[in-house]
């Protein structure tokens, strides 16, 4: 029992002082060398997840606001890279000064980013984002909200895997 509640305090602190400022509106984010405006809660940015085909098609489909999605192609948004997706991340309003490696497929950070404002919804069930970057015709990156990134098949789609659109 001790094992547990000592294993547990290290991530209940860390979520606890989470920085959330309640806006789910359009963002735009300054990151290390990218800025984007990051789509609002809806559409481009949903509360669960898809495969990567929805949310390439979602982006393509949304709205100038961001607020609905369109019967045709607007190609106003888009999902970020993972270049653009490391390199926004953030933890407590400071960016995190992520690089991405692509010799080595992997993300570097100076501080590590955690599920906060203004990127990620804190109570959402979504802690992964599909990214723009394809390895191959049926693997792209995905993002995690502390900042790792992994190959999945473009096919796979559970609820806690979403994306959100950037223009």
């Amino acid at each position: 029992m001790l094992t547990l509640i000592l294993s547990g305090i290290g991530p209940a602190l860390r979520v606890s002082q989470r920085l959330n400022d309640g806006n789910l509106q359009a963002r735009l984010v300054h990151g290390n060398g990218v800025d984007l405006v990051w789509a609002p809660d809806g559409p481009g940015w949903p509360r669960e997840g898809g495969d990567w085909h929805e949310a390439l098609k979602a982006c393509q489909h949304l709205s100038e606001d961001g607020l609905t999605l369109a019967a045709s192609p607007m190609n106003i948004w888009r999902l970020p890279t993972v270049d653009e997706a490391v390199r926004s991340m953030a933890l407590h309003g400071q960016n995190s000064g992520g690089v991405w490696d692509s010799e080595n497929a992997e993300a570097i950070y100076e501080t590590t980013p955690d599920k906060e404002s203004p990127l990620w919804n804190i109570y959402s069930q979504v802690i992964y984002w599909w990214t723009a970057t394809e390895i191959d015709e049926e693997k792209a990156y995905i993002i995690v909200y502390d900042g790792k990134v992994w190959p999945r098949s473009k096919q796979f789609g559970p609820a806690y895997l979403g994306f959100r659109c950037v223009k």
